[in-house]
């Protein structure tokens, strides 16, 4: 199903007005599927049927806050365990508190990050994202308080980690078998959970509010590669650049601006990292003006220059 953002807010509102949420859900606006202006072979992007991969969240945290905190996507779904500690988590704009035996579920391209509150356990689950796997179409956050429930994710996680660190002939093929045994348990988990009372850690309400952030941030997963600034979003929403921050602030607790900084500073600092692109690319391809530009925001907000920061690697 396709959604065409609208340009006023009153076509906007009209489409937030049916949207339903459970409590379990955020209900997400469909992000919406543009040509981009950059060549695409200058993307850097999972690719289709990528491996399933188990990261710890100590791990996933090694290397600096940013790579826990800052905003994100991934070009594939990726469901989060957390077994231990709590923090603070904000997916698609909307802030929460999550704790011991809190499961999340992200689709694929949803803005998300989340930030610890002293020591916290768990794993990150990097899954396939191709159709043979029936994965929830909208982000999941759910609290088990099923003994039950929780050793058998714990269990299929811990299987999959060690299927990964065998080293085994054929351990991709078994791994993408766990993923569509775990997408199984989680359809029927959310299911059990969908009528609960109170089954998500904090009861989430559904307003203009909180469907404008989540427009905003699906619309930044589109376009942060273009040199745009908080006024053409708003512009595309049909609100003022001051709305839209003040109801960034109030939903995700940072204002607009900040979000969009914050997840062009993700992808630099990913591509840096993890790549050997070179620094203009890198700029374009982050959503920077121009490599001077990028190289004294990046400073102002790393406290090094691009080039530090990639040899600190």
């Amino acid at each position: 199903m396709t959604v065409r953002l609208c340009h006023n807010l009153a076509i906007f509102s009209a489409l937030g007005g049916g949207v339903s949420m459970s409590l379990q859900r955020f209900t997400l606006l469909p992000q919406p599927r543009a040509k981009a202006q950059i060549p695409v072979e200058e993307v850097v992007a999972e690719p289709e049927g990528a491996p399933v991969e188990v990261v710890s969240v100590t791990r996933m945290a090694q290397g600096g806050a940013w790579r826990t905190e800052a905003m994100r996507s991934y070009d594939r779904p990726v469901l989060i365990w957390f077994t231990r500690g709590q923090g603070r988590l904000t997916i698609s704009g909307r802030n929460c508190g999550y704790s011991p035996h809190n499961l999340v579920f992200l689709p694929a391209q949803t803005m998300h990050g989340f930030s610890t509150m002293g020591p916290v356990l768990g794993s990150v689950v990097f899954l396939p994202d191709v159709r043979t796997f029936d994965w929830p179409e909208e982000p999941l956050h759910m609290r088990l308080h099923d003994v039950r429930l929780q050793r058998e994710l714990t269990g299929t996680i811990d299987a999959m980690v060690k299927e990964q660190d065998s080293g085994c002939a054929l351990g991709h093929k078994a791994l993408g078998h766990h993923a569509g045994l775990l997408s199984i348990w989680l359809s029927r988990t959310a299911e059990a959970h969908a009528d609960a009372p109170n089954p998500s850690p904090g009861v989430r309400v559904d307003t203009a509010a909180h469907r404008l952030a989540e427009a905003y941030t699906s619309l930044i997963e589109r376009d942060f590669r273009h040199a745009e600034g908080v006024q053409h979003y708003a512009a595309l929403l049909g609100v003022t650049p001051t709305h839209l921050s003040r109801v960034c602030r109030k939903v995700a607790g940072r204002p607009a601006l900040d979000i969009l900084t914050d997840r062009r500073h993700f992808e630099a600092r990913r591509l840096l990292r993890d790549t050997n692109m070179q620094i203009a690319q890198i700029a374009r391809q982050s959503g920077f003006s121009s490599p001077a530009y990028f190289t004294r925001a990046f400073r102002a907000r790393a406290g090094q220059s691009p080039s530090e920061f990639r040899e600190s690697r």
